[in-house]
């Protein structure tokens, strides 16, 4: 094995301008692109020090945005569970209550249920449960498919589960049974 090393060769791009120091008849300083050498390394230091406050000040906004969006997960997750707790609530009230008439506690689960629903759609996912409309595979999830003279041939006849959310924000589809399409 060699311990030498190939030469490199620089990279390609444009060729250095030579501009002389000093031009026969001119001051330095009136030769273009010449410039003093303390003058030079002045620039060149100023350029290095702006180079590294761009660079601290691009560090100061990475690490700011990221305590920004931790702050607001927390703010979000806070609000969400806020939203949720009048529902645990009730059904604590609802469970207090199982040893008394049943018919009044299924009264009290389904308004528990009715209101979880609400705290669903006021955080933007509203409730899809709907009957007799045409089936749409962004909406729907088919789980069954039936023969049904008097339903419309390819639409909703039966939810089995209730979907929630709209386009982009749908947390899950409805899961339905459909007429089958008659041939």
């Amino acid at each position: 094995m060699s311990t030498e090393q190939e030469p490199t060769t620089p990279p390609a791009g444009p060729e250095p301008i030579d501009v002389p120091a000093e031009v026969p008849g001119r001051a330095p300083q009136d030769v273009p692109g010449a410039a003093a050498p303390d003058e030079q390394s002045a620039a060149l230091e100023e350029l290095q020090d702006r180079w590294r406050r761009a660079l601290a000040d691009l560090d100061n906004l990475r690490k700011r945005h990221g305590r920004e969006l931790e702050r607001e997960r927390l703010t979000e997750r806070a609000r969400t569970t806020a939203a949720w707790l009048p529902v645990v609530d009730n059904l604590e009230l609802a469970l207090a209550h199982s040893g008394s008439d049943c018919s009044a506690v299924l009264e009290g689960v389904k308004a528990v249920r009715d209101q979880a629903v609400q705290v669903l759609r006021g955080l933007g996912f509203p409730s899809h449960e709907e009957t007799g409309v045409p089936f749409d595979p962004a909406l729907h999830e088919v789980v069954g498919v039936v023969d049904d003279p008097e339903a419309e041939p390819n639409s909703v006849v039966q939810v089995v589960r209730p979907g929630y959310g709209e386009g982009e924000t749908q947390l899950r589809p409805v899961s339905v049974v459909v007429a089958r399409r008659q041939e």
